[in-house]
């Protein structure tokens, strides 16, 4: 997914975060510097809080105390509570708890430190333990994890950053602001004039074509779901990193991409992280919860949904490239 506006609002900044690309674009180049500023706060925010990858996070501390009740922070409260939320709102089909059989396929680590090529035979996988089975209190902030259970927020922590860095962008500027972390989308404040002009690439395997679809929107959040760039081999197997929690397995290949747009960029991701997962009954999914989305095929149909507009057409190529879709590095 990448964007485009009139040239007389391109004012923008490109930058590696969280294992994929931070983008931003305001309405005001004067307002650059700070929105910025809010931006890389909120993704080093994100990273302390959520990565499964850093000894010192948050949720690293979560993960190895659990079956013990703890007290979390302020923001680490915030994240769960996305995640909990995506994990109700879908019935379970995105579900936190997939720590421990993501772990398991081999994702153990940072995606670009990870072999391409790993012989060894992919262990018997076992069904998430269930977001249901999580203790967690809002106001007094006590978590108690069951024992042997590992939260992955990837699915929604960095959707959750993204919405942060908009609002809050846009708070501290008062101009429109755009936030793209590989493919989570968020924007606050007055749209441009004409709205923003967001180019589809699909699968993020390559940033979007000239005349490549595109669409405009002037507030909300999309997200996009592949499954064909974060894939990895092991014991023969090519392996993806959206997981099923009722098997523990990868989600079995329908759709090489959905998107989805949502009032927010955490409900967007939920909804094209379940659609993913729900394979062929995504379509009566989205249609009964009204979510426009646009569904990809692993031929390269496209099917649209809840009133998502035909495709119109990229004139130039893209501005801001969206890279693989993934969670907090």
């Amino acid at each position: 997914m990448t964007t485009r506006t009139p040239d007389r609002f391109r004012c923008q900044v490109v930058f590696p975060a969280l294992g994929t690309t931070a983008a931003m674009l305001v309405t005001d180049p004067v307002a650059l510097p700070a929105a910025e500023a809010v931006l890389r706060a909120e993704l080093a925010a994100v990273d302390r809080g959520c990565s499964r990858f850093r000894p010192d996070s948050e949720l690293t501390r979560v993960n190895v105390g659990a079956g013990v009740t703890t007290t979390v922070s302020a923001y680490f409260a915030e994240a769960l509570q996305a995640a909990l939320r995506a994990a109700r709102l879908t019935g379970g089909v995105v579900d936190p708890t997939v720590g421990s059989a993501v772990i398991a396929l081999g994702y153990d680590r940072t995606f670009a430190s990870l072999a391409p090529e790993d012989a060894r035979p992919v262990p018997v996988s076992r069904p998430a333990s269930g977001w249901r089975r999580i203790a967690y209190d809002p106001r007094t902030r006590r978590l108690r994890l069951p024992p042997g259970t590992r939260l992955d927020l990837g699915a929604t922590a960095k959707a959750l950053a993204a919405d942060r860095a908009a609002r809050q962008a846009a708070a501290v500027t008062g101009c429109g602001v755009l936030v793209n972390l590989g493919g989570d989308l968020a924007t606050a404040g007055p749209a441009p004039q004409g709205g923003w002009r967001i180019a589809l690439a699909d699968d993020h395997a390559q940033p979007a074509p000239q005349g490549g679809p595109a669409v405009t929107v002037t507030g909300g959040a999309l997200a996009t779901s592949g499954i064909r760039v974060r894939t990895w081999r092991r014991g023969g197997r090519v392996l993806h990193h959206i997981v099923d929690p009722a098997t523990g397995e990868p989600a079995a290949p329908v759709w090489r991409t959905v998107t989805v747009a949502a009032a927010t960029c955490v409900d967007a991701n939920a909804a094209g992280t379940a659609a993913i997962v729900l394979g062929a009954r995504a379509p009566d999914w989205l249609r009964a919860n009204a979510l426009p989305a646009r569904l990809t095929g692993l031929d390269g149909t496209v099917l649209r949904l809840g009133g998502w507009p035909a495709d119109s057409h990229a004139p130039a190529p893209a501005d801001l490239r969206g890279t693989a879709p993934g969670g907090p590095r």
